[in-house]
Formats: structure tokens, C-alpha cells, sequence
């Protein structure tokens, strides 16, 4: 009888153990999220999952056309590409982008630009027509979805302050034959 109830107290200890650890790694490290809507086509489907890597940004800063992961206004988490980070000066013209005031190729923008037939592909701004800034304010990003006509970022919504951004995703999982690692380009 003593051994079964040592058993039974091991078998309990183990399961907690996991069931600490996977909630340790699901809040502090790597969690599951699904695309919901169409704002990142062609690079991510409506219902893809990714995993966002939570830690990212707390060892590291972000990179310009990172994927991230952000609470949004609206009480909703949204995943759009970083454009602009702190002090850059974002512009469009001829459905290019201008960071200050260099251009920056955007190959994961060219099967929509070969589809579109009535105009750019991206509507000509700038930062400060968008939010009545010059440049993008320190400890924010300017997010914008690849579906450009189709997003709503920081085009509609502003900058996005670092203290919302949850991570970085790069990995989608699901459905198991779109399965990869994205690349920044």
C-alpha cells in the first residue's frame, strides 16, 4: 500500500512540474498565436499559427521587417512588419518605400505589386501626413501589414509603443504543409 500511495505522489509531482514549466514557457517565453484576417497576405494566411517568441525583444532590439506580435488599440493582438523604427523618417512614393530617405527594396511586397492593375500598391505618404510627426518617437515602431490596401496599421491606429509589443514570429506551425521559418525579407 505505501508503495502505490509513493507512486501515486510521484506521478502527481510530475504532472505539476509540467504543468508549471509549460505555463512558465507559455507566459514568459514562446506562445501560439493564429493570423485572424487577411492583412499580411501574401506572406501569412488567414487561421496560419505561428509561435511568437515572447523573449526577443527583451534580449535584443527590433529589426526593420521583423514580423511582430502587439497589443492593438482595439483590445485585440495584431501581427504586422516592423517599417520604421526610433528617429526614422518613413515615406511612399511610386509604391516605394523611402527610410530616411534611402529606399528599401521590399521583395515579400512583389507578388501583390505584379497583381495590382489601378494604382500603387501602396498609397503615397508620409510620416508626418500619417501621424503629424517627422519621425518615428523613441521606444516606438511604425507597423504596417503586407497587404497594404487591406491593413489596418500604424497608417490608421499611429505608432506602436515597445511596452505593447509582445514578440517577434517568424515560425508558422500550422497548417503543417505552409510549415517554415519566415526570413525578415
Amino acid at each position: 500500500m505505501a508503495k502505490k500511495k509513493n507512486e501515486l505522489w510521484e506521478w502527481t509531482k510530475a504532472l505539476l512540474i509540467a504543468v508549471v514549466l509549460a505555463a512558465v514557457i507559455r507566459y514568459f517565453l514562446f506562445a501560439p498565436i493564429v493570423v485572424d484576417g487577411l492583412s499580411m497576405m501574401p506572406t501569412l494566411k488567414d487561421q496560419d499559427r505561428m509561435i511568437v517568441n515572447k523573449l526577443s525583444y527583451k534580449i535584443g532590439e527590433p529589426k526593420r521587417f521583423d514580423i511582430v506580435v502587439f497589443h492593438a488599440p482595439e483590445q485585440k493582438d495584431y501581427i504586422k512588419r516592423v517599417i520604421g523604427l526610433p528617429g526614422d523618417t518613413i515615406e511612399y512614393k511610386n509604391d516605394t518605400l523611402y527610410v530616411n530617405g534611402k529606399p528599401y527594396d521590399e521583395p515579400y511586397l512583389d507578388e501583390y505589386k505584379k497583381q495590382v492593375e489601378d494604382g500603387p500598391l501602396t498609397e503615397p505618404f508620409t510620416l508626418e501626413e500619417k501621424i503629424g510627426r517627422k519621425t518615428v518617437p523613441e521606444g516606438e515602431l511604425f507597423v504596417m501589414g503586407d497587404n497594404r490596401r487591406f491593413s489596418k496599421d500604424s497608417r490608421h491606429i499611429g505608432t506602436i509603443p515597445m511596452s505593447k509589443v509582445i514578440g517577434k514570429t517568424s515560425i508558422i506551425y500550422w497548417p503543417i504543409h505552409d510549415a517554415r521559418i519566415l526570413s525578415n525579407k
